[in-house]
């Protein structure tokens, strides 16, 4: 399968002023040079994406993810290398990039979309069909200048994605508007996947790379530190932090809101993690309905105050099927010390057929501080020995009964 997407060798600089002259002979005296210091962005990035591919771009702020899929996108301009895209192209980088506020929301539309490469005849096929993706039928006329955060970013994502691109480039515009919102975008971004788009994604949120990408890609200061498989490259990036010293940044973990990391990472290590159920040793699954429990041993370097134990359940596809801690499980803080070990006890797996996998986390009670993470320490199989279908067993009762005369009652 041809690359839709080659980088090869990708270097970007900026210059960063750190003193501006403002007057006249402030520029005579210096010549009207100006003092900068340069800041690679990228360095030497290679990467191909292949076409009908999703490939998530994962890093902390400043790692160059957003300059990368800018230069893609033709915004920025290498300073060195070559970027290849074949295909027609669409970037939803800012969503509402482009928008004037004194014009209507129905001007915008026109306005937007052929910045995007529409024309008036495409646009006017497809606007109703933008205004009810962006639920903003009773406001399309009004100035946007009026309009709230989350209005405004439902017109602009309508209008991105109701262009039809080979190549299409989202950078964190998944992770606004409301749930409802959310969504529907994550919908859209499926059907693109479905009707064999390619897709690069730009994202701190691993639960999104896992629900949507095919391949992932780590940046770290502007190079290319990893390129796996999702879960493997989110394991990859941590492992990575971890050997530098650096703490996880708390939005890698899903957080809504990210607080500042604090220097912890590592101050607790997790040893080791089993699972056990009650076929343990005899079966290399348990049944659907059965009990589970998740143990971990873990030895605390230096005494830590406030530890929240964390697990999440992850499916085969890498969707999110359970995520708790301690905190919300209303054990509370626990203060830490040399060894110790960690039990989640599971009355009953409510779950059918499939391999899942589990992930443990040690963090501070208000999140801030990340002290250990364990990307898929363990996985368990679930077997379901009825002939129900679908990923949860639900406990159901049937009941049928008929009017006719002389009818019979069945119930099971």
């Amino acid at each position: 399968m041809a690359a839709a997407i080659q980088v090869r060798d990708v270097s970007k600089r900026f210059r960063l002023y750190h003193d501006r002259f403002t007057s006249l002979k402030e520029r005579v005296l210096h010549m009207g040079k100006v003092p900068f210091e340069e800041f690679w962005a990228l360095r030497d990035v290679s990467l191909d994406v292949e076409e009908g591919q999703t490939v998530g771009l994962l890093g902390r702020n400043g790692s160059g993810k957003s300059t990368l899929l800018k230069c893609i996108g033709a915004i920025l301009q290498p300073t060195s290398g070559q970027i290849l895209v074949r295909g027609s192209l669409a970037a939803m980088l800012e969503l509402g990039a482009g928008f004037h506020p004194e014009l209507s929301g129905r001007d915008n539309i026109f306005l937007n979309a052929s910045l995007l490469g529409l024309s008036r005849k495409e646009i006017e096929r497809r606007f109703d069909e933008i205004v009810a993706f962006a639920e903003l039928e009773a406001f399309i006329d009004n100035q946007v200048k009026y309009y709230s955060s989350g209005m405004y970013t439902r017109l602009g994502f309508a209008v991105a994605v109701n262009v039809e691109p080979d190549v299409l480039l989202i950078d964190e515009v998944l992770a606004v508007g409301d749930e409802a919102f959310q969504r529907k975008c994550i919908d859209r971004v499926k059907q693109f996947q479905r009707e064999g788009r390619t897709i690069v994604f730009v994202t701190h949120a691993p639960d999104y790379v896992r629900q949507i990408c095919d391949w992932a890609v780590v940046l770290n200061g502007g190079r290319v530190m990893a390129s796996a498989p999702p879960g493997e490259a989110i394991r990859l990036f941590r492992e990575e932090l971890a050997r530098t010293g650096e703490a996880v940044p708390p939005e890698l973990e899903g957080a809504e809101a990210a607080p500042a990391t604090r220097p912890g990472w590592r101050q607790v290590a997790i040893d080791h993690v089993e699972v056990e159920h009650p076929g343990t040793g005899s079966r290399p699954y348990l049944l659907s309905g059965e009990p589970m429990t998740v143990r971990a041993s873990f030895h605390a370097e230096r005494r830590v105050e406030d530890a929240v134990f964390s697990i999440t359940i992850t499916d085969a596809r890498g969707e999110l099927v359970y995520k708790a801690d301690t905190a919300i499980l209303g054990r509370g803080p626990t203060p830490l010390e040399g060894a110790g070990r960690v039990v989640f006890s599971f009355t009953e797996v409510p779950l059918l057929d499939g391999a899942f996998d589990v992930s443990l986390g040690v963090s501070s009670q208000d999140g801030g501080t990340l002290y250990e993470w364990q990307e898929t320490c363990a996985r368990f199989e679930v077997m379901n020995p009825a002939r129900t279908t679908g990923s949860v067993l639900l406990p159901v009762s049937v009941d049928v009964s008929c009017d006719a005369p002389g009818a019979r009652t069945a119930s099971a």
